[in-house]
C-alpha cells in the first residue's frame, strides 16, 4: 500500500492494519500507543491521521481535550528534521518514550508526562505472585476459588456477545457524562467490534457457566505483550486478580514483560497499578520547539 508524503495526510482505518504493523516490526516501540489495535479502537477520539515523512512513518493524533500531537517517528531517516516537520504542523510531540527523547530530542524543549507513563511487569511476577507483597492478592483469589465454581476460556467470536453484555453492566453504575470514560466504552465497544479484524488476542473467566471478566490484548514489541481491556464484574471478590493472572498464564507467558498502559492521573487506577509492583515504568516525555534564542 502506497501511505501518503507529508503534507498529505490520510485518516487511519482498518485498511492500513498491514502497512503500519509492518513498520513497527521493523521499528518496534516500547510505549503502548505504538500499536495499530490502540490506535484504531480509540480512533473516534483521537482522530488519528497518518503520513510519511523522509520515509518515516507519522502518526498525528488530535484529540478533543488536549492539543494535536504526533507519536515518536517511527523509522530511522533523518529523525532530527522529521521531528522539526511534524513541530510545524502540530505543536508537539506526546508519549514520547525517554530512551527516544534522549537520543533525538535535545535541540527541543522536553518535559515528562506522568500521567501517561506506561506500567511494565515482569510475566512471572504476574503468574506466580510470590512473596508477601503479593500475599493480599493470593488470599483474595484462593477465597474467590474456595466459593465459585469457574473456568478460563480463550475468547473466541461465540464469546463476544456476552462480552458485551458484561460491559453494559459494568457500565450501569457508571456515569458517562465523564468524557474521557465515554471514550473509553466507545474504544471497547470497537476491539470488541472489531477483534478478529484486528487480530486481537482475549481471554476470560466463566463463574458457573457466565462470563463474568474478559480481558484483550496483543503483542507490542518482541518482549512485551500489551493489554488493552480488562472488564471484570463488580459482584466477585478476587475475580479482578483472577482474570488478571489467569490471561497472562494462558495467553502471554512467552513474552517477559506485560505492558498494561498508563494511570491518566486517576488516583483509584494508579493505586491498581502500583500494588502488583511494575517491574519498571515506560517514562514518557512532551516534546515542542525551544523558543527563538534557547
Amino acid at each position: 500500500m502506497n501511505l501518503p508524503r507529508f503534507p498529505d495526510f490520510k485518516i487511519i482505518g482498518l485498511e492500513d492494519k498491514e502497512a503500519i504493523l509492518e513498520t513497527i516490526r521493523r521499528y518496534p516501540a516500547e510505549v503502548c500507543e505504538v500499536n495499530f489495535g490502540n490506535t484504531f479502537i480509540w480512533r473516534k477520539y483521537d482522530h488519528p491521521k497518518l503520513t510519511t515523512i523522509h520515509g518515516n512513518l507519522c502518526l498525528l493524533f488530535e484529540p478533543p481535550d488536549e492539543p494535536a500531537y504526533f507519536l515518536q517517528p517511527i523509522g530511522e531517516n533523518d529523525i532530527p528534521d522529521t521531528i522539526r516537520t511534524c513541530l510545524s504542523c502540530a505543536p508537539r510531540l506526546s508519549r514520547i518514550p525517554a530512551s527516544f527523547a534522549a537520543r533525538w530530542c535535545s535541540g527541543f524543549q522536553c518535559a515528562p508526562d506522568r500521567n501517561n507513563f506506561d506500567y511494565v511487569y515482569r510475566t512471572g511476577d504476574l503468574i506466580e505472585l510470590k512473596g508477601k507483597k503479593y500475599d493480599g492478592k493470593r488470599n483474595r483469589i484462593r477465597k474467590f476459588e474456595r466459593e465459585h465454581a469457574y473456568g478460563y476460556v480463550q475468547l473466541r467470536p461465540g464469546h463476544l456477545e456476552d462480552c458485551r453484555r458484561l460491559f453494559q453492566e459494568w457500565l450501569e453504575d457508571k456515569s458517562l457524562t465523564n468524557k474521557m470514560l465515554s471514550a473509553q466504552n466507545e474504544a471497547i465497544q470497537e476491539g470488541l467490534a472489531h477483534f478478529e479484524a484486528l487480530g486481537l488476542s482475549g481471554g476470560a473467566i466463566e463463574v458457573e457457566g457466565k462470563i463474568e471478566a474478559f480481558s484483550i490484548g496483543e503483542p507490542l514489541n518482541p518482549d512485551t505483550a500489551v493489554i488493552h481491556i480488562e472488564i471484570v464484574s463488580p459482584e466477585y471478590d478476587g475475580l479482578s486478580q483472577l482474570m488478571n493472572r489467569e490471561f497472562v498464564k494462558n495467553e502471554w507467558a512467552a513474552f517477559p514483560f506485560i505492558n498494561r498502559e498508563q494511570d491518566m492521573g486517576i488516583p483509584g487506577l494508579r493505586r491498581a497499578k502500583m500494588s502488583y509492583y511494575p517491574h519498571h515504568m515506560v517514562e514518557k516525555h512532551h516534546i515542542w520547539k525551544s523558543p527563538v534564542g534557547v
